[in-house]
């Protein structure tokens, strides 16, 4: 593991801030600076954007991002105990990192960046669905970001990456793949990260598109998306009889056959059943 930057190995400043990851928080640190600058890279060209971090840590991907070029990064780091190692990498990138000391769900990040805005994350475990689900899921699209550049459990990552047919595909791979372009960037085996999870882990990466790519409100297709997944072994028409009495008719009209299941439904589908719904 060389140095990407002046500042001390990473193990240094968990040693010297007594920063061992604690699992409450979903934490599991990455060590090596040349995969931290490597996933910030997978980010595309930083020089001109504001990039959102969350959970920095001890600062790995943090100081990865601004060696890359990032014009500013905004950390959100909930565990008070690394602030004093982000506060170091502030010192060595004067201007250029502003580190916010609370929670990634309730924070108000948009207000705190200038657009291009990027986010670029080692998501904790125990939120990253949940943001991404936010993320995806704003009032307005195009959406604040444009693009996302996350980490997570391999299983969370496939689910994302998923086609209709297969059991990973569900209600995340419909919401991120309906109104962004999304690949796996890359696989992190555990023994990269201290402490090694259980779990192998990927970074993926969105692309925000400019529309959607059918025609659908997005309330009322999440909503029906989720309705469809949370009963997934039901045909369409018993997992969705909540959803409208005439549901049945309204699924012909849509162009899908009440018996299938929702992981037969490909995204036109869904998108299409959400336009039938939003009629009266």
């Amino acid at each position: 593991m060389s140095a990407i930057d002046g500042l001390p190995p990473l193990r240094d400043v968990i040693a010297t801030h007594g920063l061992s990851a604690r699992k409450a928080l979903g934490q599991n640190f990455l060590l090596d600076l040349n995969l931290t600058a490597k996933i910030a890279r997978v980010a595309g060209d930083l020089s001109g954007a504001d990039v959102l971090e969350i959970g920095p840590g001890p600062g790995g991907l943090t100081r990865g991002l601004l060696a890359e070029g990032a014009r500013r990064v905004v950390a959100i780091e909930k565990d008070a105990r690394c602030l004093p190692a982000l506060a170091e990498i502030a010192e060595a990138y004067p201007g250029r990192l502003i580190v916010l000391n609370d929670d990634a769900l309730a924070v108000d990040w948009e207000a705190n960046l200038t657009p291009p805005r990027k986010i670029v994350a080692n998501l904790p475990y125990n939120v990253g669905t949940e943001l991404l689900v936010r993320w995806l899921t704003p009032k307005r699209w195009p959406p604040p970001w444009e693009s996302l550049t996350l980490m997570f459990q391999r299983e969370v990552a496939d689910r994302i990456v998923a086609q209709p047919g297969g059991k990973a595909y569900g209600r995340l791979a419909v919401l991120a793949q309906w109104r962004c372009e999304v690949r796996i960037a890359m696989g992190l085996p555990p023994e990269a990260f201290t402490p090694p999870p259980k779990v192998h882990s990927a970074v993926v990466h969105l692309d925000a598109l400019p529309a959607p790519r059918f025609e659908a409100d997005a309330a009322i297709l999440s909503r029906v998306v989720k309705a469809a997944f949370a009963q997934r072994r039901k045909m369409l028409r018993a997992a969705l009889k909540g959803q409208a009495p005439d549901i049945e008719d309204r699924l012909i009209a849509a162009g899908l056959k009440p018996t299938d299941r929702a992981e037969q439904v490909p995204i036109e589908g869904f998108c299409a059943l959400a336009r039938v719904m939003a009629k009266p």
